[in-house]
């Protein structure tokens, strides 16, 4: 016995194709939504009128940084423009996930005489660093630097 295909069959399969497109999309920006960490700035016109001036005192520091994450530690040189190791005032510094904020940490950096070094167990991936410092002279110092972690070698 041949069944035939009829007009009802082919509306059942056009709105069950179409349900499932519409169920991934909501679900794909519910998710999107949900895990997005928030604000970076209350006002981005405000935070842009202090912009150039902040940049300009950020970059008179002649600040270089080199970052590292390895067998769990975080490592963040900073030297001058002599390349003298440079000791800031830590205000703040988070690392995390550019993605969401669940695996969001405050290491504690301690000046280790040439480094400021804080214990974070992370996993591998694509992290961010957020520092805020402060120079000797009362300069702030703001900078967002991606790290990549390795898996370890075995």
């Amino acid at each position: 016995m041949q069944r035939t295909l009829t007009g009802w069959h082919v509306f059942a399969i056009f709105v069950g194709c179409f349900s499932i497109i519409i169920a991934v999309n909501l679900t794909l920006a519910f998710q999107a939504v949900n895990t997005f960490p928030g604000l970076v700035t209350k006002n981005s016109y405000v935070a842009s009128q202090s912009f150039d001036a902040d940049r300009a005192a950020q970059d008179g520091l002649g600040w270089t940084l080199e970052t590292d994450v390895s067998d769990g530690v975080l490592t963040l040189a900073i030297t001058d423009s002599a390349g003298t190791p440079v000791n800031p005032k830590v205000i703040k510094a988070t690392l995390g996930r550019a993605t969401h904020v669940a695996e969001d940490m405050l290491p504690e950096l301690v000046w280790n005489g040439t480094a400021l070094t804080a214990a974070t167990p992370v996993e591998a991936g694509y992290w961010t660093l957020w520092l805020e410092l402060e120079a000797a002279d009362g300069t702030p110092f703001r900078r967002r630097i991606p790290l990549h972690v390795s898996e370890p070698a075995l």
